[in-house]
């Protein structure tokens, strides 16, 4: 075993709430409507009534694969196998969510790693099997890419060539976001970093530091979003890699702090989350006008990196506090402290996705430049949580 390690206020371009131009949807026809402007699902700004309970527990019930190679993105297809992505290899795997087998889909051609760059989110469209997105960094640029997927063909060879979604997401050494999925309303999310440079978080035309919303094709949403013609949803973030939903439609997302504090926040269209500014919650000379995060922890104690929603609480993936946090909710407001499990036992926990029932995926990320590798690393569990 291992030891554990150590505000609403929109900018002039990001007026809150719907486009009256309608927008071209996902192509479907449909219009699903997204979060209203403060954050809630509408009609119901309170949902999950009842609340979780303050206190709950987890399981380890068995691990379902071991002896992956830098794993960084993970989706779960309708089967209940899951896609896994490798940021330094570039290559897509898929496991069988029962007996554990790795098989080999291909690799996305492009795809260059160094530093915090390389092959990191992936994600499919509910309910679907066919086509593979991907959020890569090249040598020029972090962009989202999409795949056909043949399962049919020879291991290796199922992954068709690339399609360019969206580009020009700024890249860097360092936060590179990376983490991409499709939200209730069919539309496609990516959490972006400011790539090293702090500067990007708050400049409105910058795509660095951002939460963004598009269509499945890479068009910005003419509905839902702060502007019809920009695929910008939230800004003043510093590197955001945590993307989910609860069951009222409201989205949360993990963000990496600096020095002192990680962030879980509730995001809001044209919300402003106060990176450089802000670190955690704003304090008086900070400025005004940021949205504060729902929780917040010392960086030394989470680096959360994936996310999900299960059993009326968010639950966060902590890399260098190689421990699982799980919030408790009732609507949008925790109804405890956040608790923490797995702690140091299993090391850096990369990514974390619900299994749509009572359980969870967790995968676990030593096997890269600030991990410590033990036999069997990197690994997936299959978590029952009450």
């Amino acid at each position: 075993m291992r030891a554990a390690a150590v505000a609403l206020v929109a900018g002039s371009l990001f007026a809150a709430g719907c486009s009256s131009d309608g927008g071209s949807g996902d192509g479907s026809g449909e219009r699903s409507p997204g979060p209203s402007a403060d954050g809630t699902a509408s009609g119901k700004p309170d949902g999950n009534a009842t609340g979780a309970p303050p206190k709950g527990s987890v399981k380890v019930e068995r691990t379902v694969t071991t002896g992956l190679d830098s794993p960084w993105g993970m989706a779960a297809l309708p089967d209940g196998d899951l896609l896994v992505s490798s940021r330094d290899t570039g290559r897509i795997l898929r496991v069988d969510g029962k007996s554990g087998k790795k098989t080999e889909l291909g690799s996305v051609p492009g795809a260059a790693p160094g530093g915090e760059g390389g092959l990191l989110g992936i994600a499919v469209r509910a309910g679907t099997d066919d086509m593979v997105y991907a959020y890569v960094t090249t040598a020029s640029d972090n962009r989202i890419v999409r795949m056909l997927y043949d399962a049919g063909k020879e291991p290796g060879s199922q992954l068709g060539a690339p399609d360019t979604v969206f580009k020009g997401i700024p890249k860097g050494a360092i936060h590179n976001g990376g983490r991409i999925a499709f939200g209730p309303d069919k539309m496609l999310y990516a959490g972006t970093g400011e790539a090293g440079d702090r500067e990007q978080s708050q400049d409105e035309e910058s795509l660095g530091g951002k939460i963004l919303r598009m269509t499945p094709d890479g068009e910005p949403v003419g509905h839902g979003s702060p502007k019809s013609d920009s695929v910008v949803y939230s800004y003043g973030h510093r590197n955001v890699q945590g993307l989910d939903w609860d069951a009222d439609k409201r989205l949360w997302a993990a963000e990496f702090g600096q020095d002192t504090w990680d962030e879980l926040n509730l995001v809001r269209p044209g919300g402003n989350y106060g990176w450089p500014e802000a670190e955690g919650k704003a304090e008086k000379g900070d400025g005004g006008g940021f949205v504060d995060p729902v929780e917040q922890w010392p960086t030394s104690d989470a680096s959360p990196s994936g996310i999900a929603v299960a059993k009326g609480s968010v639950w966060l993936a902590g890399l260098g506090g190689e421990r699982l946090w799980r919030v408790p909710l009732k609507g949008a407001k925790p109804v405890a402290e956040p608790q923490a499990f797995l702690e140091g036992e299993y090391g850096r926990l990369r990514a974390v996705v619900s299994d749509g029932a009572d359980g969870l995926w967790v995968m676990t990320n030593e096997t890269d430049s600030r991990g410590t590798p033990e036999k069997g690393d990197d690994r997936i569990l299959k978590v029952k949580v009450t």
